[in-house]
């Protein structure tokens, strides 16, 4: 059920924690290994997201798995477009996933209605000024660097505070490039310049990021950091289509601290997860009224 209240300052709002599935529409995504790459099953699987719980659909065309090298923005594009374009008529509410300017420009007049850039405006100078002309929401992601070497980024003292300090200057970025303060999302970057343990603790303090005082994305799904906690001390990693679980119970921390949306592969759990702590969150809220 679409619970959407409408649009404030341009950024859609929900009674609870939204709900963003993801589509891929690459060849080397470490999470479905391009089964949605033909743009006829991508758009399919949007519409399949939708129906399972999806309250946004985010449509990417390049992988940033640690490692990954970029594509050409021709080829971005070809990927891209078509399925925003096609998502969007059907009345979808569709995000796109990219660092281009020029892929987030013809996005949204394509019909997307939020940019989702995981270097945050770091990786295209031109990309803060095409989303303030838009007037659309931007996600600032906290980004140390392109997929092909942000493992080696991965080095902190405090991991939070640092985090949390860099994701300040981002937002300021945004907002000195003309994006409206009240349209920009937060997210920490679970896994990007991050090993399994700096992810753990972001997660144990998101309390801290909301500090920042802006909505807050968190997007945890499938990730390494995962696969390491169901590994335990022994054993290998399970694969990445076998982290869902641990992603809804994700969904549920997310939900229950506060965050505006969580971002996920596999829609229903999910879903399900964000509407239970909701609930809990609204018993809270009237126990002992009887």
């Amino acid at each position: 059920m679409n619970t959407l209240r409408g649009f404030v300052d341009g950024l859609p709002e929900w009674d609870r924690c939204a709900v963003m599935g993801v589509v891929n529409v690459t060849p080397d995504s470490f999470s479905d290994g391009g089964q949605w790459f033909d743009p006829e099953l991508a758009v399919k699987h949007g519409m399949d997201l939708v129906a399972s719980g999806a309250d946004i659909v985010d449509v990417g065309g390049e992988s940033t798995r640690p490692g990954a090298a970029r594509v050409s923005e021709a080829e971005e594009l070809r990927r891209v477009i078509p399925v925003v374009r096609e998502l969007a008529a059907a009345g979808v509410l569709v995000s796109v996933d990219t660092m281009r300017a020029a892929v987030a420009g013809q996005a949204v007049e394509a019909g997307a209605r939020l940019v989702n850039d995981v270097s945050g405006g770091g990786a295209d100078p031109a990309m803060i000024p095409v989303v303030a002309d838009a007037g659309v929401p931007f996600v600032v992601m906290h980004w140390r660097g392109q997929s092909i070497d942000m493992n080696n980024r991965a080095v902190y003292g405090d991991v939070v505070a640092e985090v949390v300090a860099e994701l300040r200057e981002g937002c300021e970025r945004a907002v000195a490039g003309g994006i409206d303060p009240g349209r920009i999302i937060l997210d920490p970057g679970l896994g990007f310049a991050k090993n399994a343990e700096h992810d753990l603790a972001l997660m144990a303090h998101l309390g801290r990021l909301r500090e920042l005082g802006r909505p807050l994305l968190v997007a945890a799904s499938r990730k390494r950091f995962l696969g390491r906690v169901l590994a335990g001390s022994a054993g290998d990693p399970p694969p990445a289509r076998e982290r869902d679980a641990a992603t809804a119970a994700v969904s549920a921390i997310a939900a229950r601290e506060g965050a505006w949306a969580v971002r996920v592969h596999e829609v229903h759990a999910s879903a399900d997860a964000v509407r239970v702590s909701r609930a809990i969150e609204g018993a809270a809220g009237t126990a002992g009224a009887a």
